[in-house]
């Protein structure tokens, strides 16, 4: 006959045994239903808006950096810093253009407000600078050629009409403007309406090929360059190795208007040669490096 001491032994060793039980099915059950909850719950993307200061602007354009170390220092005349809620540009008095134009396109930015078609001087510009007017391209055969284009900045008729300050406008040939450099454009935005990105872009010129009215240089060559992050991310914490960097270098010549904008496909070092510009250089120097070097497929 089993004594009493064991068979409570037995008894309290099973209630233990049924706890322990307890306890684990419990918290299995609790962790497969949180499981559950985070598979069957999508998380959508954060939509940023767009900046209403300049302040904001300057902070959000020039995210990955200021490739010329533009400043807003009037004695700065070729180099000069202008901001928008549109955008942000050096502009350079020299040359009646901008050296480079830095935007983002997000989603927010897209909206049914109708092309304004305004173009006009940019009234920003201190006194004494090359101001440009439309008029200095007439009768000229060069487009008047966006870097910001007019579609990136669909949700106001202000917002739009700041694409036509003459800051932001460039001498190109219909061929390229109305074509291959229009492709490459409806592309970038096609990745943000269609991809859940936003893209970082700059875009400028270099080389000279004569003047407008003696005022306005005629680019040999427009480029442009994208980063793409994900939708609503912090840019400075988002870009790493694996990150999506689009560069081209399109020449500024007739006879391109059926060409695909791949092409023209280039590394951000190869543009930076050219330029003499500094370009994502917020970011470390390794990733600077990885980033630039490399041609997207």
């Amino acid at each position: 006959m089993i004594n009493k001491p064991i068979i409570g032994g037995i008894i309290a060793l099973a209630i233990v045994g049924l706890i322990a039980y307890f306890c684990f099915w419990f918290g299995k059950k609790t962790v497969d239903e949180l499981q559950q909850t985070n598979t069957n719950t999508s998380v959508e993307p954060q939509i940023i808006l767009p900046p209403t200061t300049p302040e904001e602007a300057e902070r959000v354009f020039l995210a990955l950096g200021n490739p010329s170390n533009a400043t807003s220092r009037t004695s700065n005349r070729d180099n000069y810093l202008i901001v928008n809620t549109a955008y942000t540009l050096s502009y350079n008095s020299g040359k009646g253009t901008a050296n480079w134009v830095a935007w983002r396109i997000a989603e927010s930015d897209f909206g049914i407000a109708d092309r304004q078609n305004n173009f006009r001087p940019d009234t920003s510009l201190p006194q004494g600078f090359t101001r440009v007017t439309p008029a200095d391209y007439t009768g000229s055969g060069f487009d008047r050629g966006h870097l910001c284009p007019s579609a990136d900045r669909s949700t106001s008729p202000e917002a739009n009409g700041k694409t036509f300050l003459m800051t932001n406008i460039i001498p190109q040939t219909g061929d390229l403007n109305r074509n291959v450099w229009e492709r490459f454009e409806t592309y970038s935005r096609g990745l943000v309406k269609k991809g859940k990105v936003d893209l970082y872009v700059v875009s400028g010129v270099y080389g000279e090929k004569g003047k407008l009215k003696n005022k306005v240089v005629v680019p040999t060559n427009c480029w442009k360059i994208i980063v793409a992050v994900p939708q609503g991310a912090n840019v400075s914490a988002a870009v790493n190795e694996n990150t999506h960097v689009i560069a081209v270098d399109m020449p500024n010549v007739t006879g391109i208007a059926n060409e695909d904008w791949r092409k023209f496909r280039t590394t951000v070092r190869s543009i930076e040669q050219r330029t003499g510009y500094n370009f994502l250089s917020n970011l470390p120097q390794n990733l600077q490096d990885a980033l630039e070097t490399r041609m997207e497929n």
